[in-house]
């Protein structure tokens, strides 16, 4: 069965988006079948996937509330290579409207169980909110990955998100874990940067990424041209950093993995 990772934080312009779209690129261009969710109503991860969310035939809105069959709702062909379900401002009103459906909090996750089994992650890009698509979210995810700039008002908010999943995993799944913290946007001349990487490390230990994510002209550029930064310039420092946090995604599925079969 596939692996569902929410990424997701509360705070706006921490590199989320880019994270979602870039990690799904690299963990497609490992070979591995991959499914991007756009679920935030801006709909940046479906134009950065060279899809124009004017045109697309369908979105979340007819996933979640239609509840049109999830083959009927994907997106094959995408410039990073990787499958795709579209958002955009349709996507306000599916959070609108699921406030009135019976099992609300689960009908991403119900959704998703037809095609689990087909890709090895699926990842969703949440809106920078708390609302009932984030919960959806979580509810259909395994683990959720938090982007965050090492300033020091995203180490208070990333308590807070901490505590706010934790929250609702005892709610609607209380299988969800902490997939890891991702550093986005680091510039390692900046002493602040530093010295709130180092809190991190000591608070969060093994769940904060090795990799840290650069900030790069690139990375900025790319979503402008449809594509994400391993096609646009692969040789730039971003588009390496996110293939280089695809590996250590990868190795630690693996290590889950062999840690479950020994118990």
């Amino acid at each position: 069965m596939g692996k569902v990772i929410a990424i997701a934080n509360q705070k706006g312009g921490v590199g989320k988006t880019t994270t979602a779209v870039n990690v799904a690129a690299s963990m497609a261009a490992t070979k591995r079948k991959v499914l991007l969710i756009d679920l935030d109503p801006q709909g940046n991860a479906t134009m950065g996937s060279g899809i124009d969310k004017y045109e697309a035939p369908a979105t979340c809105y007819e996933l979640l509330i239609e509840e049109q069959p999830v083959k009927d709702v994907i997106i094959k062909e995408t410039s990073g290579k990787y499958d795709l379900i579209a958002g955009n401002g349709d996507v306000t009103a599916a959070e609108i409207k699921l406030m009135e459906v019976f099992a609300r909090e689960v009908r991403l996750r119900n959704a998703l169980e037809p095609v689990r089994d087909y890709y090895d992650f699926i990842f969703i890009d949440c809106p920078p909110s708390l609302n009932q698509l984030t919960v959806n979210a979580l509810a259909a995810a395994d683990s959720v990955l938090v982007p965050m700039q090492c300033e020091y008002y995203a180490l208070e908010g990333l308590t807070a998100l901490m505590d706010t999943i934790q929250k609702l995993a005892s709610v609607v799944n209380p299988d969800l874990k902490i997939e890891g913290v991702l550093r986005t946007m680091y510039d390692p001349r900046n002493r602040l940067a530093n010295d709130v990487s180092e809190q991190l490390k000591r608070h969060f230990g093994e769940q904060v990424y090795r990799t840290v994510i650069p900030r790069n002209v690139r990375l900025a550029e790319a979503p402008s041209f449809g594509a994400p930064a391993m096609y646009y310039d692969k040789s730039s420092t971003g588009a390496k950093a996110y293939l280089a946090l695809a590996g250590e995604i990868l190795r630690r599925k693996d290590k889950q993995t062999i840690t479950s079969k020994a118990s």
